[in-house]
Protein backbone atom coordinates (compact mmCIF):
# COMPACT_ATOMS: atom_id res chain seq x y z
CA UNK A 1 0.00 0.00 0.00
CA UNK A 2 3.02 2.49 1.06
CA UNK A 3 4.29 1.86 -2.80
CA UNK A 4 1.26 2.93 -4.43
CA UNK A 5 0.96 5.85 -2.76
CA UNK A 6 4.76 7.13 -2.87
CA UNK A 7 3.87 6.09 -6.44
CA UNK A 8 1.16 8.45 -6.82
CA UNK A 9 3.12 10.98 -5.29
CA UNK A 10 5.70 10.94 -7.69
CA UNK A 11 3.75 10.67 -10.99
CA UNK A 12 1.62 13.71 -9.50
CA UNK A 13 4.60 15.75 -8.87
CA UNK A 14 6.06 14.42 -12.48
CA UNK A 15 2.64 15.39 -14.33
CA UNK A 16 2.49 18.78 -12.25
CA UNK A 17 6.04 19.74 -13.43
CA UNK A 18 5.66 18.78 -16.68
CA UNK A 19 1.95 20.95 -17.25
CA UNK A 20 3.76 24.04 -15.42
CA UNK A 21 6.31 23.83 -18.13
CA UNK A 22 3.97 24.24 -20.80
CA UNK A 23 2.17 26.67 -19.36
CA UNK A 24 5.54 28.87 -18.96
CA UNK A 25 6.24 28.32 -22.36
CA UNK A 26 2.84 30.00 -23.39
CA UNK A 27 3.68 33.08 -21.67
CA UNK A 28 6.58 33.54 -23.30
CA UNK A 29 5.01 35.67 -26.48
CA UNK A 30 6.57 35.98 -28.99
CA UNK A 31 8.95 32.77 -28.66
CA UNK A 32 12.20 33.66 -28.91
CA UNK A 33 13.18 31.66 -31.95
CA UNK A 34 10.62 33.84 -34.40
CA UNK A 35 11.60 37.21 -32.73
CA UNK A 36 13.41 39.16 -35.25
CA UNK A 37 16.93 40.92 -35.06
CA UNK A 38 15.52 44.64 -35.12
CA UNK A 39 18.98 45.53 -36.64
CA UNK A 40 18.30 42.81 -39.52
CA UNK A 41 14.70 44.40 -40.50
CA UNK A 42 14.33 45.90 -43.78
CA UNK A 43 11.18 48.43 -45.33
CA UNK A 44 9.94 45.47 -46.80
CA UNK A 45 9.23 43.83 -43.44
CA UNK A 46 7.85 47.73 -41.99
CA UNK A 47 5.52 47.91 -44.75
CA UNK A 48 3.92 44.75 -43.53
CA UNK A 49 3.44 45.76 -40.11
CA UNK A 50 -0.28 46.02 -39.50
CA UNK A 51 -0.23 49.17 -37.44
CA UNK A 52 1.39 51.90 -35.20
CA UNK A 53 1.86 50.74 -32.00
CA UNK A 54 3.86 47.52 -33.87
CA UNK A 55 6.14 50.38 -35.51
CA UNK A 56 6.42 52.12 -32.33
CA UNK A 57 7.77 48.54 -30.91
CA UNK A 58 9.68 48.25 -33.30
CA UNK A 59 11.49 51.28 -32.70
CA UNK A 60 11.76 50.98 -28.76
CA UNK A 61 13.77 47.31 -29.35
CA UNK A 62 15.85 49.30 -32.16
CA UNK A 63 16.96 52.15 -30.50
CA UNK A 64 17.48 48.88 -27.22
CA UNK A 65 19.73 46.73 -29.76
CA UNK A 66 21.49 50.10 -30.74
CA UNK A 67 22.24 50.58 -27.29
CA UNK A 68 20.05 52.99 -25.84
CA UNK A 69 19.34 50.97 -22.57
CA UNK A 70 17.09 53.69 -21.41
CA UNK A 71 14.86 54.15 -24.16
CA UNK A 72 11.27 53.77 -22.83
CA UNK A 73 7.94 53.80 -24.64
CA UNK A 74 5.52 56.18 -23.25
CA UNK A 75 1.92 55.23 -22.73
CA UNK A 76 -0.48 54.62 -26.07
CA UNK A 77 -2.76 57.28 -24.93
CA UNK A 78 -2.10 60.55 -23.62
CA UNK A 79 1.61 60.18 -24.61
CA UNK A 80 1.83 64.12 -24.80
CA UNK A 81 2.66 63.87 -28.58
CA UNK A 82 5.91 61.38 -27.80
CA UNK A 83 6.04 57.79 -28.36
CA UNK A 84 9.65 57.09 -27.74
CA UNK A 85 11.69 58.50 -25.21
CA UNK A 86 15.65 57.87 -25.62
CA UNK A 87 18.86 59.58 -24.25
CA UNK A 88 21.26 59.47 -27.49
CA UNK A 89 25.19 59.24 -26.72
CA UNK A 90 25.85 63.10 -26.10
CA UNK A 91 23.51 62.17 -23.35
CA UNK A 92 20.48 64.71 -24.58
CA UNK A 93 17.45 63.66 -23.99
CA UNK A 94 15.06 62.92 -27.27
CA UNK A 95 11.66 62.58 -27.91
CA UNK A 96 10.40 60.74 -31.05
CA UNK A 97 6.70 61.13 -32.61
CA UNK A 98 6.27 57.64 -34.69
CA UNK A 99 3.98 58.07 -37.98
CA UNK A 100 3.63 54.44 -40.18
CA UNK A 101 1.75 55.86 -42.94
CA UNK A 102 0.88 54.79 -46.27
CA UNK A 103 0.74 58.81 -47.16
CA UNK A 104 2.94 61.79 -46.30
CA UNK A 105 3.53 62.89 -43.01
CA UNK A 106 2.09 66.38 -42.46
CA UNK A 107 2.97 69.16 -40.30
CA UNK A 108 1.42 67.99 -37.25
CA UNK A 109 3.47 65.10 -36.50
CA UNK A 110 5.96 68.23 -35.86
CA UNK A 111 4.05 70.36 -33.73
CA UNK A 112 3.33 66.93 -31.73
CA UNK A 113 7.04 65.85 -31.17
CA UNK A 114 8.12 69.49 -30.24
CA UNK A 115 5.31 70.37 -27.97
CA UNK A 116 6.31 67.16 -25.77
CA UNK A 117 9.94 67.94 -25.82
CA UNK A 118 9.20 70.33 -22.20
CA UNK A 119 6.83 67.14 -21.04
CA UNK A 120 9.13 64.73 -21.19
CA UNK A 121 12.36 67.40 -20.59
CA UNK A 122 13.88 66.51 -23.76
CA UNK A 123 16.30 68.70 -25.31
CA UNK A 124 16.38 66.97 -29.21
CA UNK A 125 13.26 65.40 -30.78
CA UNK A 126 12.21 63.77 -34.18
CA UNK A 127 9.71 62.27 -36.30
CA UNK A 128 10.47 58.96 -37.82
CA UNK A 129 7.91 57.56 -40.27
CA UNK A 130 7.92 54.66 -43.14
CA UNK A 131 7.04 57.27 -45.82
CA UNK A 132 7.93 60.80 -46.99
CA UNK A 133 6.72 64.16 -45.32
CA UNK A 134 5.09 66.97 -47.37
CA UNK A 135 6.88 70.40 -47.43
CA UNK A 136 4.91 72.25 -44.61
CA UNK A 137 5.69 69.79 -42.47
CA UNK A 138 9.64 69.81 -43.49
CA UNK A 139 9.85 73.62 -42.92
CA UNK A 140 8.18 73.38 -39.68
CA UNK A 141 10.38 70.85 -38.75
CA UNK A 142 13.60 73.16 -40.00
CA UNK A 143 12.70 76.20 -37.91
CA UNK A 144 11.92 74.02 -35.17
CA UNK A 145 15.45 71.98 -35.14
CA UNK A 146 13.30 68.70 -35.31
CA UNK A 147 14.56 65.83 -37.24
CA UNK A 148 12.96 64.23 -39.57
CA UNK A 149 13.59 60.58 -40.71
CA UNK A 150 12.18 58.08 -42.83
Amino acid sequence: MTKIIIFMVILVIITAAFVFKVLSRKKSYPPQSIVIDPLKITIQDIDRMEDGPEFEEYLYRLFLAMGYSDAYKTRGSRDFGSDLVFTDGEGYRNVVQAKRYSYPVGLGAVQEVYGSMRYYRAKRSMVITSNQYTSACEELAGYNGVKLHN
